[in-house]
């Protein structure tokens, strides 16, 4: 009887181990803290950590105080916890000279005249003062020791064509590339590649077709990415960021992402199927090209967007309020990792129905 109940606890210990060591990682994108407690913040992340999420890209701003007493208690909850903050998109006033700003084809100013929505502040990639800006900012946060790392957003141009599925929101048929919502057009941009490739690019009729023009912004993106990352992995910190699916299939064409060129540690392709009208076996297809394209050589954590009402998705006007159901939780975790995703990452914990996370469960320990 010894012996049983001995071999019972064995082959229990086993499975749970088992089942930790075949757990598919997950990560999530949250963000708070708003006016919770530590007591409210660390019981939420304890409920996060054992519903099977492993770390978070929390928004906590640009405070280091905020971001210090957030990351202490993810960590206390076993989360890693990597301070999400945007880079190109700053709207605050104030904070940084408005001729830093993108311009777009009919020279208006990001600041004054944003694309699609009033945040749509963003920065031109090829400033200095810029670089400098973002370099200070993600130091302060990568200097606090319970910070595993920075996960950088919004870098990229606007988008110079917007998802499918977002069309009919803004009131828009997007079949070519239209002046209003293509950047940067500054001087310094214009000058700069008139000195790389001798095309004055204001003189050209239609830009788009171009190919050295979309190269320089490409590359624009890359350099600012590669220097903070060259910053940050100085202070043997993680540097991560959320991307555009692809990169060729959609980041490239409609924000100017040549991202499998980035020296980052991981990647988060957005793989928003609903924003393109696509179905779960589309996240399989644009996993694989993401792994792919990065020769399997850095981990990729598909994003999956999530429904917050299913019950009310097919009456929902508004894009961004759809998302993965229940039903579709496992297909989707399932596609990405079996087309070479690392794992995924969920946006958001906020947004995940009971019937979700029970979908959920099942596929992580798959």
């Amino acid at each position: 009887m010894k012996n049983f109940f001995v071999l019972a606890i064995v082959l229990f210990l086993f499975s749970c181990k088992t089942e930790t060591r075949n757990k598919i990682p997950v990560y999530a994108w949250e963000s708070g803290p708003g006016k919770k407690s530590d007591t409210e913040l660390l019981s939420e992340f304890k409920e996060l950590k054992e519903k099977g999420i492993d770390g978070l890209m929390f928004s906590a701003g640009h405070s280091p105080e905020t971001n210090q007493r957030v990351a202490k208690l993810a960590r206390e909850a076993g989360l890693e916890y990597h301070a999400w903050i945007p880079t190109l998109v700053q709207s605050s006033e104030g904070l940084l000279d408005t001729s830093l700003y993108a311009v777009n084809g009919l020279g208006e100013s990001a600041w004054t005249n944003p694309a699609y929505v009033g945040y749509y502040k963003f920065l031109c990639p090829n400033r200095e003062e810029v670089y400098t800006f973002l370099e200070n900012l993600y130091g302060k946060i990568a200097d606090i020791p319970e910070v595993d790392g920075i996960h950088l957003d919004y870098i990229r141009f606007p988008d110079v064509i917007l998802a499918e599925g977002l069309w009919k929101k803004y009131g828009l048929v997007m079949d070519r590339e239209y002046p209003q919502f293509d950047y940067c057009y500054c001087d310094k941009c214009v000058a700069d590649f008139k000195e790389k490739s001798g095309i004055n690019i204001l003189e050209v009729e239609d830009p788009s077709q171009v190919e050295e023009w979309k190269q320089f912004r490409y590359d624009l993106i890359t350099n600012l990415v590669n220097q903070l990352a060259e910053r940050i992995h100085s202070k043997d910190k993680q540097i991560t960021a959320a991307v555009f699916p692809g990169p060729n299939s959609v980041a490239k064409k409609i924000v100017r992402q040549e991202w499998d060129k980035w020296n980052l540690d991981a990647f988060y392709p957005m793989n928003y199927n609903d924003f393109y009208l696509e179905d779960t076996e589309w996240i399989g297809e644009v996993s694989r090209e993401a792994y792919e394209s990065t020769h399997g050589k850095v981990p990729v954590y598909s994003g999956l967007f999530i429904c917050p009402a299913p019950e009310r998705k097919t009456a929902e006007p508004d894009p961004e309020n759809h998302g993965l159901v229940p039903s579709e939780i496992a297909d989707a975790i399932n596609q990405s990792v079996s087309n070479g995703a690392a794992g995924v990452c969920l946006f958001t914990p906020s947004r995940m129905t009971e019937e979700g996370w029970a979908e959920f469960r099942k596929a992580i320990y798959k």
